[in-house]
């Protein structure tokens, strides 16, 4: 015999259990990075990784890597360190560049007594001038020192965060002043032929590592404030004079510019030689300014922006 039901009663009956309905979506579910640590225990296992048709499109490195889809890992290499800065309220940033060469005033000492116990003419040398270069590192490491004391008082919205290449040398020097404080600072390391890896001062959850310069360029500039370039190499200048060119064609705002190592500048590039061939002009040299003193730096940015 059919229940019978009264207009309102309801469809089903509750007092009977009803077997729970299992959702089709996980609150907690990462069937993506599932995907992907099974694609990892494959390889530990040794098994060779070949072109797998139907392997999932974005667990598959073979057609990740290809050239066609070189500008969708352009957009992931832009994308990944925006979120993540912007998740842990990264906004602004001083950017510090210089030397991966230089080492602290205790390792270049380290050097010297050894060089010297050696008795080697080169290595006497080499130790010679990473004692007179230390001197760089310590600057920077005093300069990220104040910029994250000064930091650390302000609202979090104001606050200004150390980012460096995130290698060694003066780039270590940096993050690690600002770790000294305790205050977080991002390290935009690079991939290269011999292999490295980001240095043991930069902040774990902001230590990011890129394939392309160009994207990694472009992030130092996102959130740039300010720009402070000790004495360095190719990489210096490559990072220096792309800034130097984006505010000299208003592609970018203008943000204070500052040397570090006057000597080293000034015998390095003449500015002036350039004003007096007519491929910058006398204006140009106001867009940096030359100093040997890092206190001096950090009140050259500050004047800047009225701190």
């Amino acid at each position: 015999m059919v229940p019978t039901r009264g207009p309102y009663s309801p469809l089903i009956d509750c007092t009977r259990p009803e077997a729970p309905m299992e959702a089709n979506t996980q609150l907690n579910e990462s069937r993506l990075a599932d995907a992907w640590s099974e694609l990892h225990n494959h390889t530990l296992q040794g098994n060779p990784l070949h072109a797998d048709a139907y392997r999932l499109a974005f667990a598959d490195p073979e057609f990740l890597f290809r050239r066609e889809t070189r500008g969708i890992r352009f957009q992931l290499e832009m994308l990944k360190p925006d979120l993540d800065q912007a998740e842990q309220g990264i906004e602004n940033t001083v950017v510090v560049f210089g030397s991966a060469r230089f080492v602290s005033a205790e390792e270049a000492s380290a050097q010297w007594t050894q060089a010297e116990a050696s008795g080697d003419p080169l290595e006497i040398d080499k130790a010679q001038r990473a004692v007179r270069n230390s001197r760089y590192y310590e600057q920077a490491r005093e300069f990220a020192r104040r910029v994250a004391e000064y930091s650390e008082c302000q609202r979090p919205t104001d606050r200004l965060y150390i980012c460096t290449g995130g290698g060694p040398g003066i780039m270590e020097a940096a993050n690690r002043g600002a770790h000294e404080t305790g205050a977080l600072n991002i390290g935009l390391n690079i991939g290269l032929p011999h292999e490295q890896s980001g240095n043991r001062f930069i902040t774990p959850s902001l230590s990011f590592k890129f394939h392309y310069f160009a994207l990694r360029k472009m992030h130092f500039m996102m959130r740039a404030k300010a720009l402070v370039a000790f004495p360095g190499g190719f990489g210096t200048l490559d990072e220096l004079f792309e800034v130097l060119t984006l505010v000299q064609t208003q592609k970018a705002k203008p943000v204070p510019i500052v040397l570090v190592g006057t000597d080293y500048w000034k015998r390095m590039i003449d500015f002036g030689v350039m004003v007096e061939e007519g491929t910058i002009s006398a204006e140009d040299l106001k867009l940096f300014h030359f100093t040997d003193d890092p206190q001096e730096a950090w009140e050259h940015i500050k004047t800047f922006y009225r701190l």
